[in-house]
């Protein structure tokens, strides 16, 4: 990020500065109107607060004039008593008020948070792999928390001030008018720092947020499990800690300038509002003094006070300007993200099913993660419902993408795949998900429990349910071995777990689902010998009679397919059983002669 240029924006900032248009405005307040009831106590609160809070000052004029001047000790105690109760209701109507205004705040955000929640879920997953984790998280959390101030503080702040500065003017008017008017002339001044210090905090913001997303990625990739892990098996703390401190030592700079920022500017109004007092006084005693006003003295301690009364939602609605370019920034980012297309989504009218029984196909399928380069090209097959297919074909050859294709984790770009004769997109994206388990290679647990892992599939699943799948699984014996047996915590990402364990956890879970369609990708290739055999005991019954897709490695798995699939650079380039592949020649026979076969070789 280059460094801020004294307080002007960059070509890029200004390009992706918001216009705070009616259309913004509107959306945004729009998270306003189901707390219309309470948002009318609210301004009720605010007007009461204002009149009362200039009772006081109103009220001291006459304790000057009438009271002391008068000499009436009775006439001085009951104003004193009338502007301290005053001073106590209009306090206590305030609390009401800061109450109401954080309930409606917290509500909103709740409201925002379920909102961001809901549509990031909806989101393919090429959302999840094209963004920075920290970034999600951060407009997740801080962005909305941001906001949420926004509710709470700076309009209610608006309304408040509007209206004790109506309210402080037309008293200063009914006082005497030539004091207004030149209480008012002041007003222009405080404009003048505004623009220039507004411009400066924008741009510091705007930085300080993508810093901000800087920090939570490095912190998301260092300090998790297997990023500890990686740092310190390559001796890379000294390494890590340069790159955090980096980031943390100009995430202080921008915090500095935009609090040096802030300061000014409340000098600058802070100087302006002091000239005012000033001005009546010499204005007021002209008028007494030079003109023989019917002025006295306790209107111009009156017009003082009631000038305090003014400068101060004056100020305050100089302030605003400046929190308002940074809630506006903060809006932008998370609207960003709302208005993000759903890729994945249901058809108008979805099929819901009566039963899937798995015939799955594919025809002429087309895929592409960049418009400008096919990843998969013209892939067609068919796996009847009951049967297997084994996927092979060297890394990169899309092996992956074809299967992730079939949950609709990323949409075909062409061609259509069916289920049961029925385009997928057409079923109802729920049932189509339910109807599919899949075992990937890299396993992902829960912090929790197993039992807790397991009943993420079946929350109504029983605790036979669960014994039943674990022993199909070859996991309940090791599980009645640990000492808090299905209650054992797995850890983060379930690393107390070995690769084995988990990944029978994970067949376990997809034993409880149920599927008809079952698929598993590269399920044992990481794992020793003796995991990957009991692996493969509980995989072989769990595909009898069910629809599979495996991609494997082990030879003894491809080989009990009902049929293979080579594919190569988004093609597939050869189809069948073992034997015909393996005398055909072409690129099966190579990889059974370098991979294969020396893989059988070694389990012998």
């Amino acid at each position: 990020m280059p460094r801020p240029n004294r307080g002007f924006l960059t070509d890029e900032e200004k390009a992706n500065k918001p216009k705070i248009t009616l259309k913004l405005i509107r959306r945004i307040t729009s998270y306003l109107a189901p707390y219309w009831k309470q948002i009318i106590l609210v301004l009720a609160a605010i007007a009461l607060a204002a009149v009362f809070g200039l009772l006081p000052a109103i009220l001291t004029g006459r304790i000057i004039d009438e009271a002391i001047g008068g000499q009436n000790l009775s006439l001085l105690v009951n104003l004193i008593l009338i502007a301290l109760g005053v001073i106590v209701l209009s306090n206590l109507i305030s609390i009401l008020e800061n109450y109401l205004n954080s309930w409606i705040a917290q509500h909103i955000s709740y409201d925002i948070r379920n909102k961001m929640f809901t549509h990031i879920q909806t989101m393919s997953h090429r959302f999840f792999t094209n963004n920075r984790q920290g970034d999600i998280i951060t407009r997740m959390t801080s962005d909305i928390s941001g906001i949420q101030s926004t509710f709470a503080n700076t309009y209610s702040s608006i309304i408040r001030n509007v209206i004790t500065l109506t309210v402080a003017l037309i008293a200063m008017f009914r006082v005497n008018w030539i004091l207004a008017l030149v209480a008012l002339a002041i007003v222009p001044l405080f404009s003048i720092p505004t623009k220039r210090v507004g411009k400066t905090r924008w741009m510091l913001t705007r930085q300080s947020q993508e810093q901000n997303d800087k920090i939570n990625d490095i912190l998301n990739e260092t300090l998790s499990v297997s990023g500890q892990l990686l740092v310190k098996l390559f001796n890379n703390e000294q390494r890590e800690f340069n790159r955090y401190e980096k980031s943390n030592a100009r995430m202080v700079q921008i915090n500095i300038r935009e609090s040096l920022a802030g300061r000014w500017f409340r000098a600058a109004l802070s100087i302006f509002a002091s000239t005012g007092p000033m001005l009546i006084y010499l204005v007021g005693g002209l008028l007494m003094i030079r003109y023989g006003s019917a002025l006295t003295i306790g209107d111009i301690i009156v017009m003082v006070a009631l000038l305090d009364r003014m400068y101060r939602p004056v100020n305050a609605l100089m302030s605003i300007q400046v929190d308002i370019v940074r809630s506006m920034a903060l809006f932008t980012r998370i609207f960003e993200y709302l208005d993000l297309p759903t890729e994945i989504k249901n058809a108008e009218q979805p099929l819901v099913p009566d039963r899937i029984s798995g015939d799955l196909a594919f025809e002429h399928v087309q895929f592409d993660y960049d418009p400008k380069k096919a990843l998969l090209r013209d892939i067609s097959f068919e796996v009847k419902s009951g049967h297997s297919l084994a996927i092979v074909g060297p890394s990169g050859a899309g092996k992956s993408s074809i299967i992730n294709l079939i949950p609709r984790l990323y949409d075909v770009t062409g061609g259509k795949i069916t289920l049961d004769g029925t385009d997928i997109r057409e079923i109802d994206l729920a049932v189509l998900r339910q109807s599919i388990g899949m075992v990937t290679q890299d396993t992902y647990l829960f912090n929790g429990t197993i039992r807790e892992n397991l009943m993420y599939a079946n929350p109504e699943a029983t605790d036979d349910d669960l014994i039943e799948a674990c022993r199909k699984a070859n996991l309940h014996d090791f599980i009645l071995a640990q000492p808090d047996g299905y209650d054992t915590v797995v850890g983060n990402r379930g690393l107390k777990l070995s690769g084995g364990e988990k990944q029978r956890v994970s067949i376990a879970r997809v034993i409880l689902k149920d599927p008809p369609i079952l698929i598993f990708d590269e399920a044992t290739s990481s794992l020793d010998s003796i995991s990957e055999n009991l692996i493969q005991e509980a995989i072989d019954p769990l595909i009898r009679g069910r629809t599979s897709i495996i991609i494997a490695h082990r030879l003894s798995t491809i080989m009990a397919a009902d049929s293979i699939m080579v594919v190569r650079d988004g093609r597939v380039i050869e189809a069948g059983r073992h034997r015909d592949l393996v005398n055909n020649g072409g690129l099966y026979n190579q990889l059974y002669e370098t991979q294969f076969k020396l893989a059988l070789e070694n389990q012998a």
